[in-house]
Protein backbone atom coordinates (compact mmCIF):
# COMPACT_ATOMS: atom_id res chain seq x y z
CA UNK A 1 0.00 0.00 0.00
CA UNK A 2 2.46 2.73 -1.05
CA UNK A 3 0.27 5.80 -0.49
CA UNK A 4 3.21 8.33 0.12
CA UNK A 5 5.46 7.47 -3.09
CA UNK A 6 4.20 9.88 -6.17
CA UNK A 7 5.96 8.15 -9.07
CA UNK A 8 3.97 5.20 -8.43
CA UNK A 9 0.58 6.94 -8.08
CA UNK A 10 -2.15 6.76 -10.95
CA UNK A 11 -5.45 6.96 -10.50
CA UNK A 12 -7.29 4.16 -11.58
CA UNK A 13 -11.36 3.32 -11.98
CA UNK A 14 -12.68 0.18 -10.84
CA UNK A 15 -15.66 -1.01 -10.67
CA UNK A 16 -18.33 0.14 -8.55
CA UNK A 17 -19.51 -0.71 -5.23
CA UNK A 18 -22.77 -2.97 -5.34
CA UNK A 19 -25.75 -1.70 -4.12
CA UNK A 20 -28.14 -4.06 -2.34
CA UNK A 21 -29.72 -5.13 1.03
CA UNK A 22 -27.62 -6.98 3.18
CA UNK A 23 -29.65 -9.86 3.73
CA UNK A 24 -27.59 -12.87 4.97
CA UNK A 25 -28.29 -16.52 6.25
CA UNK A 26 -28.77 -16.90 10.29
CA UNK A 27 -26.41 -19.41 10.59
CA UNK A 28 -24.17 -19.71 7.59
CA UNK A 29 -21.27 -17.48 6.48
CA UNK A 30 -20.93 -17.03 2.81
CA UNK A 31 -17.81 -19.13 1.70
CA UNK A 32 -17.20 -16.23 -0.85
CA UNK A 33 -18.15 -12.92 -1.58
CA UNK A 34 -19.99 -11.93 -5.28
CA UNK A 35 -17.26 -9.97 -7.10
CA UNK A 36 -14.18 -10.16 -4.23
CA UNK A 37 -10.33 -10.82 -6.34
CA UNK A 38 -9.27 -10.16 -2.92
CA UNK A 39 -7.82 -13.39 -2.03
CA UNK A 40 -8.42 -15.16 1.38
CA UNK A 41 -5.06 -15.01 2.90
CA UNK A 42 -4.75 -11.04 2.45
CA UNK A 43 -8.23 -10.55 4.43
CA UNK A 44 -8.47 -9.04 8.06
CA UNK A 45 -6.67 -6.70 9.93
CA UNK A 46 -2.45 -5.20 9.35
CA UNK A 47 -0.15 -3.21 11.18
CA UNK A 48 3.12 -2.23 9.44
CA UNK A 49 6.21 -3.01 10.93
CA UNK A 50 8.21 -1.21 8.37
CA UNK A 51 8.82 -0.16 5.06
CA UNK A 52 12.38 0.01 3.44
CA UNK A 53 13.41 1.94 0.03
CA UNK A 54 16.40 0.62 -2.07
CA UNK A 55 19.84 1.28 -0.63
CA UNK A 56 18.08 2.52 2.64
CA UNK A 57 17.75 0.76 6.17
CA UNK A 58 14.17 -0.28 7.36
CA UNK A 59 11.85 2.37 9.09
CA UNK A 60 8.68 2.80 10.65
CA UNK A 61 7.82 6.60 11.01
CA UNK A 62 3.59 6.36 11.29
CA UNK A 63 1.04 3.94 13.06
CA UNK A 64 -0.68 2.19 10.24
CA UNK A 65 -3.27 0.20 10.69
CA UNK A 66 -5.29 -1.30 7.57
CA UNK A 67 -8.30 -3.21 6.98
CA UNK A 68 -9.19 -5.40 4.10
CA UNK A 69 -12.64 -6.69 3.97
CA UNK A 70 -13.34 -8.73 0.27
CA UNK A 71 -14.51 -5.60 -1.53
CA UNK A 72 -13.64 -2.20 1.00
CA UNK A 73 -11.00 -1.60 3.12
CA UNK A 74 -9.76 1.42 5.13
CA UNK A 75 -6.37 2.64 6.05
CA UNK A 76 -4.75 5.15 9.03
CA UNK A 77 -1.94 6.34 9.26
CA UNK A 78 -0.64 8.91 11.79
CA UNK A 79 2.67 10.26 12.00
CA UNK A 80 4.47 8.82 15.02
CA UNK A 81 5.61 12.29 16.35
CA UNK A 82 2.52 14.07 15.90
CA UNK A 83 2.14 16.40 18.67
CA UNK A 84 -0.22 15.82 22.24
CA UNK A 85 -3.59 17.31 21.00
CA UNK A 86 -5.37 15.20 23.95
CA UNK A 87 -6.83 18.86 25.40
CA UNK A 88 -8.05 20.01 22.32
CA UNK A 89 -12.11 19.03 21.89
CA UNK A 90 -12.43 20.81 18.43
CA UNK A 91 -10.06 22.68 15.59
CA UNK A 92 -11.14 25.52 17.33
CA UNK A 93 -9.00 25.02 19.89
CA UNK A 94 -6.31 24.39 17.70
CA UNK A 95 -3.13 27.07 17.26
CA UNK A 96 -2.51 27.42 13.71
CA UNK A 97 1.07 25.84 14.14
CA UNK A 98 -0.97 22.83 15.33
CA UNK A 99 -3.64 23.17 12.63
CA UNK A 100 0.11 22.82 10.85
CA UNK A 101 0.92 19.47 12.42
CA UNK A 102 -2.31 18.03 11.05
CA UNK A 103 -1.48 18.99 7.82
CA UNK A 104 1.26 16.89 7.56
CA UNK A 105 -0.12 13.57 8.63
CA UNK A 106 -0.73 11.04 5.63
CA UNK A 107 -3.48 10.63 7.49
CA UNK A 108 -5.29 7.45 5.82
CA UNK A 109 -7.72 6.79 2.89
CA UNK A 110 -10.66 3.69 2.23
CA UNK A 111 -12.62 2.54 -0.86
CA UNK A 112 -12.22 -0.60 -3.15
CA UNK A 113 -9.20 -3.37 -3.56
CA UNK A 114 -9.14 -5.07 -6.82
CA UNK A 115 -6.45 -7.85 -6.86
CA UNK A 116 -5.17 -9.32 -10.50
CA UNK A 117 -2.52 -12.06 -9.81
CA UNK A 118 -0.38 -10.73 -7.30
CA UNK A 119 -0.55 -6.91 -8.28
CA UNK A 120 -3.54 -4.93 -6.04
CA UNK A 121 -5.13 -2.06 -6.67
CA UNK A 122 -6.81 0.51 -3.84
CA UNK A 123 -9.03 2.48 -5.42
CA UNK A 124 -9.72 5.91 -2.94
CA UNK A 125 -13.23 7.22 -2.60
CA UNK A 126 -11.92 8.83 0.28
CA UNK A 127 -8.34 10.16 1.19
CA UNK A 128 -6.95 12.64 3.56
CA UNK A 129 -4.43 13.99 0.96
CA UNK A 130 -5.37 15.90 -2.24
CA UNK A 131 -5.60 13.67 -5.33
CA UNK A 132 -2.94 13.97 -8.08
CA UNK A 133 -3.86 12.98 -11.27
CA UNK A 134 -1.80 9.98 -12.68
CA UNK A 135 -1.19 8.62 -9.31
CA UNK A 136 -1.71 4.99 -8.82
CA UNK A 137 -2.11 3.13 -5.71
CA UNK A 138 -0.65 -0.29 -6.36
CA UNK A 139 1.46 -2.47 -5.05
CA UNK A 140 2.48 -6.15 -5.70
CA UNK A 141 1.96 -8.86 -2.41
CA UNK A 142 3.88 -11.75 -1.43
CA UNK A 143 2.86 -13.87 1.40
CA UNK A 144 5.82 -14.61 3.39
CA UNK A 145 3.93 -16.47 5.90
CA UNK A 146 0.67 -16.75 7.38
CA UNK A 147 1.23 -13.86 9.49
CA UNK A 148 3.37 -11.82 7.15
CA UNK A 149 2.96 -10.20 3.62
CA UNK A 150 5.65 -7.76 1.99
CA UNK A 151 4.40 -5.56 -0.61
CA UNK A 152 6.91 -4.32 -3.17
CA UNK A 153 6.64 -1.35 -5.57
CA UNK A 154 6.12 -2.25 -8.90
CA UNK A 155 9.72 -1.08 -9.84
CA UNK A 156 11.14 -2.58 -6.60
CA UNK A 157 12.00 0.80 -5.50
CA UNK A 158 10.16 0.05 -1.90
CA UNK A 159 8.74 -2.98 0.30
CA UNK A 160 6.63 -2.65 2.93
CA UNK A 161 6.59 -5.54 5.65
CA UNK A 162 3.02 -6.28 6.63
CA UNK A 163 1.90 -8.29 10.12
CA UNK A 164 -1.67 -9.59 10.53
CA UNK A 165 -3.10 -8.37 13.55
CA UNK A 166 -6.35 -10.55 12.60
CA UNK A 167 -7.32 -12.37 10.23
CA UNK A 168 -11.13 -11.43 10.77
CA UNK A 169 -12.56 -15.19 11.28
CA UNK A 170 -14.58 -14.72 8.49
CA UNK A 171 -16.80 -11.57 9.87
CA UNK A 172 -16.41 -8.88 7.52
CA UNK A 173 -18.97 -5.64 6.78
CA UNK A 174 -18.78 -2.81 4.50
CA UNK A 175 -21.00 0.07 4.13
CA UNK A 176 -20.57 3.32 2.10
CA UNK A 177 -23.25 6.29 1.39
CA UNK A 178 -22.96 7.84 -1.50
CA UNK A 179 -24.52 11.48 -2.51
CA UNK A 180 -25.10 12.52 -6.04
CA UNK A 181 -21.99 10.19 -6.87
CA UNK A 182 -19.17 11.40 -4.17
CA UNK A 183 -18.64 8.72 -1.26
CA UNK A 184 -19.64 10.85 2.44
CA UNK A 185 -18.60 7.55 4.33
CA UNK A 186 -17.17 4.00 4.16
CA UNK A 187 -17.19 1.66 7.32
CA UNK A 188 -15.06 -1.58 6.84
CA UNK A 189 -15.03 -4.19 9.56
CA UNK A 190 -13.07 -7.47 10.34
CA UNK A 191 -13.77 -9.23 13.42
CA UNK A 192 -13.72 -6.79 16.23
CA UNK A 193 -11.46 -4.11 14.13
CA UNK A 194 -13.02 -1.11 12.12
CA UNK A 195 -11.95 1.79 10.20
CA UNK A 196 -14.26 4.24 9.42
CA UNK A 197 -13.63 7.55 6.92
CA UNK A 198 -15.91 10.24 6.61
CA UNK A 199 -15.33 12.83 3.51
CA UNK A 200 -14.84 16.32 3.87
CA UNK A 201 -17.31 18.79 2.69
CA UNK A 202 -15.91 19.59 -0.39
CA UNK A 203 -13.33 17.75 -2.99
CA UNK A 204 -9.91 19.38 -2.67
CA UNK A 205 -7.64 20.70 -5.25
CA UNK A 206 -5.69 17.98 -7.25
CA UNK A 207 -2.00 18.69 -5.05
CA UNK A 208 1.42 16.95 -3.52
CA UNK A 209 0.23 17.47 -0.73
CA UNK A 210 -2.14 19.11 2.15
CA UNK A 211 0.75 21.52 2.82
CA UNK A 212 1.02 22.17 -0.42
CA UNK A 213 -1.88 22.92 -1.63
CA UNK A 214 -2.63 25.25 1.79
CA UNK A 215 0.36 27.28 0.47
CA UNK A 216 -0.86 27.62 -3.22
CA UNK A 217 -4.43 28.43 -2.49
CA UNK A 218 -3.17 31.19 0.27
CA UNK A 219 -5.88 29.30 2.59
CA UNK A 220 -7.03 31.32 5.95
CA UNK A 221 -7.71 29.31 8.91
CA UNK A 222 -11.18 28.93 7.85
CA UNK A 223 -10.17 27.04 4.98
CA UNK A 224 -7.62 25.06 6.21
CA UNK A 225 -9.96 23.47 8.63
CA UNK A 226 -12.32 22.47 5.79
CA UNK A 227 -9.22 20.61 4.40
CA UNK A 228 -8.47 19.07 7.69
CA UNK A 229 -11.90 17.80 8.26
CA UNK A 230 -11.86 14.27 6.71
CA UNK A 231 -11.91 11.41 9.31
CA UNK A 232 -9.98 8.57 9.00
CA UNK A 233 -10.92 6.37 12.40
CA UNK A 234 -9.51 3.01 13.18
CA UNK A 235 -10.84 0.99 16.35
CA UNK A 236 -12.14 -1.68 18.40
CA UNK A 237 -15.95 -2.97 17.73
CA UNK A 238 -16.44 -4.09 21.54
CA UNK A 239 -12.64 -5.19 22.85
CA UNK A 240 -12.16 -1.34 23.85
CA UNK A 241 -13.41 0.22 27.01
CA UNK A 242 -16.53 1.40 25.17
CA UNK A 243 -18.69 0.18 22.17
CA UNK A 244 -16.58 1.15 18.89
CA UNK A 245 -14.07 2.89 20.68
CA UNK A 246 -11.49 5.22 18.50
CA UNK A 247 -7.69 4.48 19.16
CA UNK A 248 -6.03 6.61 16.35
CA UNK A 249 -8.10 9.24 14.40
CA UNK A 250 -6.61 12.31 12.06
CA UNK A 251 -8.77 13.98 14.41
CA UNK A 252 -7.00 13.55 18.00
CA UNK A 253 -9.98 14.22 19.86
CA UNK A 254 -12.34 11.74 18.58
CA UNK A 255 -9.87 9.10 20.18
CA UNK A 256 -10.87 7.07 22.94
CA UNK A 257 -14.18 8.12 21.85
CA UNK A 258 -17.22 6.01 20.53
CA UNK A 259 -17.92 5.76 17.23
CA UNK A 260 -21.39 7.93 17.42
CA UNK A 261 -22.16 7.55 13.22
CA UNK A 262 -23.02 3.81 13.78
CA UNK A 263 -25.80 4.99 16.01
CA UNK A 264 -27.49 5.79 12.34
CA UNK A 265 -27.61 1.74 11.56
CA UNK A 266 -30.09 -0.69 12.39
CA UNK A 267 -30.36 -4.23 12.29
CA UNK A 268 -33.57 -6.67 11.64
CA UNK A 269 -32.69 -8.85 14.80
CA UNK A 270 -33.95 -12.15 13.04
CA UNK A 271 -32.51 -11.83 8.94
CA UNK A 272 -29.57 -9.77 10.32
CA UNK A 273 -30.55 -6.98 7.17
CA UNK A 274 -28.92 -3.77 7.62
CA UNK A 275 -30.61 -0.75 6.57
CA UNK A 276 -30.05 3.35 7.79
CA UNK A 277 -32.10 4.12 11.09
CA UNK A 278 -35.10 6.96 10.27
CA UNK A 279 -35.51 9.07 7.41
CA UNK A 280 -32.35 9.54 4.64
CA UNK A 281 -31.54 12.85 3.46
CA UNK A 282 -32.62 12.93 -0.46
CA UNK A 283 -30.34 11.36 -2.69
CA UNK A 284 -28.21 9.90 -0.31
CA UNK A 285 -27.23 6.38 -1.28
CA UNK A 286 -26.47 3.18 0.95
CA UNK A 287 -24.36 0.16 0.16
CA UNK A 288 -24.00 -3.09 1.46
CA UNK A 289 -21.28 -4.49 -0.83
CA UNK A 290 -20.03 -7.10 2.02
CA UNK A 291 -21.57 -8.39 4.71
CA UNK A 292 -20.68 -11.90 6.10
CA UNK A 293 -22.00 -11.70 10.03
CA UNK A 294 -24.63 -13.29 11.02
CA UNK A 295 -28.04 -12.07 12.38
CA UNK A 296 -27.19 -12.35 16.26
CA UNK A 297 -23.69 -10.71 15.58
CA UNK A 298 -24.82 -7.87 13.55
CA UNK A 299 -27.54 -7.30 16.09
CA UNK A 300 -25.45 -7.51 18.69
CA UNK A 301 -22.82 -4.90 17.29
CA UNK A 302 -25.73 -2.35 15.92
CA UNK A 303 -28.24 -2.98 18.52
CA UNK A 304 -27.32 -3.72 21.66
CA UNK A 305 -26.98 -0.49 24.23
Amino acid sequence: MFRGMCARWRWVSLPLLVVGCAARQPADRPSSVEGSTVPAWFLGVWKRDWVQRRGEPPFENKIVRDLQTPIVYGSVRIPLDRPDLSRARSFADLSDAELDALAKQRGGFSGSTSVQGDVAHWRHDIDFQPPMPGREDVGRLVRVSPAVVHEHALDDSEMEAWWSLSTGDGRFLGITVARAGRVEHILSVAGDHFVYARNRARDLAPADSLPELIAKTGADRAAIVGYLDCELSYGRVRGGRIPWEIVHSTLPWRERQSLDWVKQISVDATTGELSPRGAQPSGELWAYPVDTFVAAEASAMFNAP
